[in-house]
């Protein structure tokens, strides 16, 4: 049986971390990375209207690769559109990527977190639920970055280390301002900024994010279908190809070729 491949999908590269997660544990299998740049960002975007993109994106992408499971790399995307995924595609797993809230709250002290995402994100009231049954006297502090999630699509690699701690500085201020003991980062693209805010952080505040979990879900749904074949014996576990495609017209930036390269994917635009 061919390995079938597993797709990850975000408005641009702040999933590349969760699909690169998957690669290190699964090198055999093949991965498809969607960059939706045709709507990006979706952080500004309604609940109604991320659902119907959303749709149309997955519905194409079926078309061409037949991926038992899909991954919506995106938190923003998750949280508002992956119940209407679900329902529309009940043959396809999707497994979504959410704010690790719930360990944030348990490692709590204070009684207050933060929560540092996009504008979506922090206006559903998911978060604040989600904290809430984990510990109802819990305070959550919610503060919207698309400055940050701009920063990483377009800037962060052509950024020096000073650059990169001038940018999440003013945030993990706030939040220190407002006596918080974790911060939770509510955005697949702060990941590429993890290191950053870890060092601004400490040591009175906890950073929490939600990579480890995603890759191994994704195993156990294939393995619990049928559909995970063995890495091959005589090479110890082959590295497959990947591809990054980018949606949209038109050329697409070096910082795309800079990503794709350092991830090992093959660049296309998918238009």
């Amino acid at each position: 049986m061919k390995q079938k491949p597993v797709i990850f999908l975000d408005s641009g590269v702040g999933g590349l971390p969760y699909c690169e997660h998957f690669y290190k544990l699964a090198p055999h299998i093949p991965r498809i990375y969607i960059a939706d740049r045709a709507n990006f960002p979706y952080g500004p975007k309604s609940r109604e209207e991320l659902g119907r993109l959303l749709k149309q994106l997955v519905a194409r992408a079926l078309e061409r690769w037949e991926a038992p499971v899909v991954v919506i790399a995106c938190n923003t995307a998750t949280i508002s559109a992956i119940d209407v995924l679900r329902t529309a595609f009940p043959e396809v797993s999707f497994v979504g990527t959410v704010p690790a809230v719930k360990p944030a709250v348990l490692a709590s002290k204070a009684g207050r977190i933060g929560v540092i995402a996009t504008e979506r994100t922090i206006s559903e009231p998911y978060i604040y639920d989600l904290a809430r049954r984990f510990n109802p006297q819990i305070e959550v502090i919610g503060r919207a970055a698309p400055e940050l999630v701009s920063f990483v699509e377009h800037d962060l690699l052509k950024a020096n280390r000073e650059e990169r701690l001038r940018m999440v500085r003013p945030a993990v201020e706030w939040f220190r301002q407002r006596q918080v003991d974790g911060i939770v980062l509510g955005c697949t693209h702060f990941l590429f900024l993890l290191d950053e805010f870890q060092a601004l952080a400490t040591p009175d505040i906890t950073i929490f994010h939600s990579v480890e979990g995603v890759a191994r879900r994704v195993l156990q749904l294939l393995e619990t279908r049928g559909l995970l074949t063995k890495a091959p014996e005589t090479t110890g576990g082959q590295s497959e190809s990947g591809i990054l495609a980018v949606t949209g017209t038109g050329a697409v930036s070096e910082s795309w070729h800079a990503f794709s390269k350092t991830y090992g994917l093959v660049l296309e635009v998918w238009e």
